[in-house]
């Protein structure tokens, strides 16, 4: 993909559309029909507010399933999925991405595929990672040739020491990594974050690994993927290529809450002022 033509900018606001639990999530209603009428009610509000608010792109992801199946999702989730991802699409015409959590990129881009989706994020794309799911390793080989075989143009998202995770031979925030989610993984851009959801990123980390792209004269974009504020977006956009942003567009900057239009303007606006 080319990720400028597709956001139609260099540093693209995506806003999250953190599906609510999914038919069969423990948090979900015991009436199935009724926990998919739920998922796609709030994906498709928040999806609207997300877009009247001005951000360049949406992710959707089954955030409410938690605790997540750590690499192979059920076929009940993928279709939930899909049905949500479908409805999000048919009410805007902004990027598409999906992700379906704990990390099975080749659901989600089976799920991509079928609803023409822009992009995918993949929390481990390389390496291991020991998260509350236990250690979870990287398919990039996998994902990669699905991509080939799916034949379609979209971009791969991943992670480098994606939240809620440590690695498994080093500890800290090692900006090495970035080169074996680019280089090594083909990924199309690459996710920092912070230690976990609406958690800051480090400043001093997410600047290393910038240096790290540019040392091995790399082009792939660098996204902030969790902790960005309206007040915090300028900083982060100074040094990134793009934000990817949940927690602070929702109602009283609560994750699991709706998102809210009023966030959303303020943040894109103080975007805007950086870019």
């Amino acid at each position: 993909m080319e990720f400028e033509a597709t956001f139609g900018t260099d540093a693209p606001v995506i806003g999250m559309v953190h599906l609510p639990p999914l038919p069969g999530a423990p948090r979900a209603p015991a009436d199935g029909t009724r926990a998919m009428r739920d998922a796609l009610d709030r994906a498709t509000a928040d999806a609207r507010a997300l877009d009247r608010g001005g951000v360049d792109g949406i992710m959707v992801e089954n955030f409410g399933d938690a605790p997540f199946y750590p690499d192979d999702a059920p076929k009940h989730v993928v279709a939930a999925v899909t049905r949500a991802a479908t409805a999000v699409a048919g009410e805007t015409a902004l990027p598409l991405g999906v992700n379906v959590l704990r990390n099975d990129a080749e659901a989600a881009l089976s799920v991509a595929a079928a609803v023409d989706a822009d992009y995918v994020r993949v929390n481990v794309h390389t390496g291991a990672r020991v998260t509350d799911q236990g250690i979870v390793q990287g398919t990039a080989h996998e994902t990669l040739r699905l991509r080939e075989a799916l034949g379609v143009d979209v971009g791969i998202f991943a992670d480098t020491e994606v939240k809620h995770s440590a690695p498994i031979a080093a500890e800290g925030y090692t900006a090495e990594s970035f080169a074996d989610t680019a280089e090594r993984g083909l990924a199309d851009a690459v996710i920092a974050s912070g230690r976990g959801t609406g958690e800051a990123t480090d400043p001093e980390a997410l600047e290393a690994i910038v240096a790290e792209r540019d040392a091995h004269g790399l082009d792939t974009p660098v996204l902030v993927g969790s902790g960005v504020r309206a007040e915090t977006v300028g900083n982060a956009l100074s040094v990134a290529d793009g934000v990817v942003v949940g927690t602070a567009l929702k109602e009283g900057g609560e994750t699991t809450a709706s998102v809210e239009p009023e966030r959303v303007a303020e943040l894109v606006a103080r975007a805007d002022e950086a870019r």
